[in-house]
Order: C-alpha cells, then structure tokens, then sequence
C-alpha cells in the first residue's frame, strides 16, 4: 500500500509555471506507475500525465503536450509535474495516483492540490 500527498498548488498568471510535487510512502515505490489527473469545474477527470516505474517511459494527454513535463525521484519516493505556460483550461484540482507496475487500475490517489490559472 502506498500513501500519497500533493504539494504545489496555488494562483497563477496565465502564461506562468507551477511544479507540483507528489510525495509516497509505503513501500516499493519503485514498482509503482504514477499518473497526474485533474479535474476542472463542471469537467470529467481526465489523465493528465502518467510515468513508468523507472522513468523512462512517459504519456501526455494532447492538452498538456510541450507545456508540462513528469518525472520521477526514486531515491526520494516522489513524483513532479512541472507546468509552464499554464492557461486558464488548466484550473482544475490535481491529483497524483498509483498503479502497481502493469495494473490496470490507479488504486491509490492523494487528496489533490488546487491550480488555479487567472486570465
């Protein structure tokens, strides 16, 4: 089992950047798949990014494509999202998810961190 916890959120210009930082605990965090979803007002949860277990491998949804970027630090049993160019599309609630390596269901999600882009 693995514990989540988001960090990172706030208020932020159009046009600016945010990292949002995703800290676990537990155990084995290294065979673990994490993902980046957000949900917007009025919007259906989406996936927003998602990161093998060794980092290698990466998806982006269209939307974010070239603006945000996911990575992974084993050795401190966290993942980021790094957000630049943020618009006002991005306001939503982020959440970090795990999967276990070749899951297919995210079984452990943090509380979320809000990001709140203004025009």
């Amino acid at each position: 089992q693995v514990q989540l916890v988001e960090s990172g959120g706030g208020l932020v210009q159009a046009g600016g950047s945010l990292r949002l930082s995703c800290a676990a605990s537990g155990r084995a965090f290294v065979n673990y798949e994490m993902g980046w979803f957000r949900q917007g007002p009025g919007k259906e949860r989406e996936l927003v990014a998602h990161i093998s277990p060794s980092g290698r491998t990466t998806y982006y949804a269209d939307s974010v494509k070239g603006r945000f970027t996911i990575s992974r630090d084993n050795a401190k049993n966290t993942v980021y999202l790094q957000m630049n160019s943020l618009k006002p599309d991005d306001t939503a609630a982020y959440y970090c998810a795990a999967r276990w390596v070749n899951s297919n269901n995210y079984a452990y999600w943090g509380q979320g961190t809000q990001v709140t882009v203004s025009s």
